[in-house]
């Protein structure tokens, strides 16, 4: 069973197929139905309109020889309707598709038994209602019945014409009944109905191969081009699909394959400019430190002298020395960044206490200087995975640093919560917070909120943290709301477990 759920999901022809022969065989049933019942009412009217003309004629006949007769005597009355039953039942010979029953004399209240009949007709075959209109009307009348013998089992359809006769003798009253056999009709209708199923078998299938293979014609290019294109995202691009023709298909082939050039021109421009970008962005980070390290000296020499300048030069040392050190902290930035986009980046994994961290960040410098407090939520418990501590401590450092500088509040909560599958360590701070697209933009490179406000930063240090997440395996994520605070959620997996779902939720989601 759930190899055919899985072929329906997964192949349109299947579908195509299925669908076409559903619905060809829904719609092939209803028109044989409705030809198979205009057929069964064409055969039913003709018998029965045959029927009632030939027993008209015969009531007609009968009640002649009645008139004719002269009888009084009972006796000599049912002799003579016993030859009048005999005369219309043998009048036919072998062509006779009829039985009759005469009943009577007719008396209100009292049941009557047959005084002739041409068989041994069972029971049930004169339909009662038709047996009350004779019997109390005037005239002609008819039904549909199943007709049978005494002793028999078998029954077949047929119509009943039943009619009155009187006996002017007497004043009595009879009532006569042609019992017509439909049998050829029901042979003709069982013919006609295995006619239709055979038909509408054969076509049925004949639909479904035929939508079979047209589906396969249409639909193999189609998983040829899936073929391809998967080959594409595995980045053989050089693939290329086989064009026959001038029709969609071949057009549709003819499209991918210049896409699949295109792609493979901008991809290899987009990788050598990548190459120069991480090379250059390497070259020049080597190559600044030489001087980076002379100028360094000379700042301190002049940063250690400081208080036999004057003033203004003073400050410019301390400018100086300043910005020498965000500018050693950029090349450093710059050139892990490098690393990550050359897929150069390694871990050094070890056994680590996340819970031992965050009790450490409670004596963060930066916190302390800024006089912020600190609570800690939950990391009385290990919390132990497998990571590379000079990352995970860079990336605790970057985002107590971010809550310091930029959050704008006085009190910072660390928290730690751990699953069967990852360990999560939450920083969240109660100041201006994060608006609209600031939740997914903080960690692009160089971008700042408020560039106005730049507090000393590179722009780097949380897009270096998401790229260390990431390279454990885990996640970093940034949530909050304007005025209410910020919230970062670092996630690392244990060994065989994932790091989605986090262990912690944000309160901002």
């Amino acid at each position: 069973m759930r190899s055919l759920v899985r072929l329906w999901r997964r192949s349109i022809q299947a579908r195509v197929v299925t669908n076409t022969i559903v619905l060809s065989a829904l719609v092939i049933s209803l028109t044989g139905w409705a030809l198979l019942r205009d057929v069964a009412g064409g055969l039913a009217d003709n018998r029965r309109t045959a029927a009632i003309s030939e027993a008209r004629s015969g009531f007609n006949s009968a009640q002649q020889q009645i008139d004719a007769a002269v009888e009084t005597e009972p006796a000599a009355q049912s002799q003579t309707l016993t030859q009048i039953v005999d005369s219309l039942t043998s009048s036919r010979g072998a062509q006779r598709t009829y039985e009759l029953v005469l009943e009577g004399p007719l008396a209100a209240g009292s049941n009557q038994v047959p005084v002739r009949s041409s068989a041994a007709i069972a029971a049930g075959s004169l339909p009662d209602d038709l047996v009350d209109q004779v019997e109390l009307k005037g005239g002609t009348y008819w039904r549909y019945s199943t007709l049978g013998l005494l002793g028999s089992s078998d029954r077949e359809p047929g119509v009943v014409v039943g009619s009155q006769l009187h006996v002017p003798s007497t004043g009595e009253d009879y009532a006569l009944y042609y019992l017509f056999s439909m049998s050829e009709q029901q042979s003709t209708l069982n013919l006609v109905r295995q006619a239709l199923l055979l038909g509408g078998f054969a076509m049925v299938l004949m639909v479904g191969g035929v939508a079979w293979l047209v589906s396969r014609q249409v639909l193999n290019p189609v998983r040829l081009a899936r073929g391809i294109a998967e080959r594409y995202a595995s980045g053989s691009l050089e693939q290329r699909m086989h064009v026959s023709g001038k029709d969609d298909i071949a057009r549709l082939s003819t499209s991918l394959n210049q896409m699949a050039a295109s792609l493979q021109s901008q991809i290899r421009r987009l990788e050598n400019l990548s190459r120069l970008q991480q090379r250059f962005v390497s070259d020049v980070s080597h190559e600044l430190r030489t001087p980076l390290t002379t100028v360094r000296m000379a700042s301190d020499v002049l940063h250690d002298n400081r208080k036999s300048f004057d003033a203004q030069t003073a400050r410019a040392a301390e400018l100086l020395q300043n910005e020498l050190g965000r500018f050693e902290d950029l090349l450093s930035d710059l050139l892990d960044l490098s690393r990550f986009d050359a897929g150069a980046a390694q871990l050094d994994l070890d056994t680590i206490d996340l819970a031992e961290i965050a009790r450490r960040a409670v004596d963060d410098p930066l916190l302390k200087r800024r006089g912020m407090k600190v609570v800690l939520i939950n990391a009385d418990q290990p919390a132990v995975v497998e990571a590379d501590i000079r990352r995970i401590d860079r990336i605790v450092r970057n985002l107590l640093t971010n809550a310091a500088k930029y959050g704008g509040s006085d009190r910072v909560e660390i928290e730690v919560r751990q699953s069967e599958s990852c360990v999560s360590f939450a920083v969240r701070d109660f100041g201006v917070g994060l608006s609209g697209d600031e939740n997914l933009r903080v960690f692009d490179r160089f971008w700042r909120a408020d560039p106005a406000r730049t507090q000393g930063g590179t722009g780097l240090g949380l897009p270096i943290s998401k790229e260390d997440a990431e390279l454990h395996g885990g996640t970093l994520r940034a949530w909050g709301k304007s005025g209410e605070g910020s919230e970062f959620i670092l996630t690392i997996p244990k060994p065989g477990g994932s790091a989605n779902p986090p262990a912690i939720v944000s309160v901002f989601t």
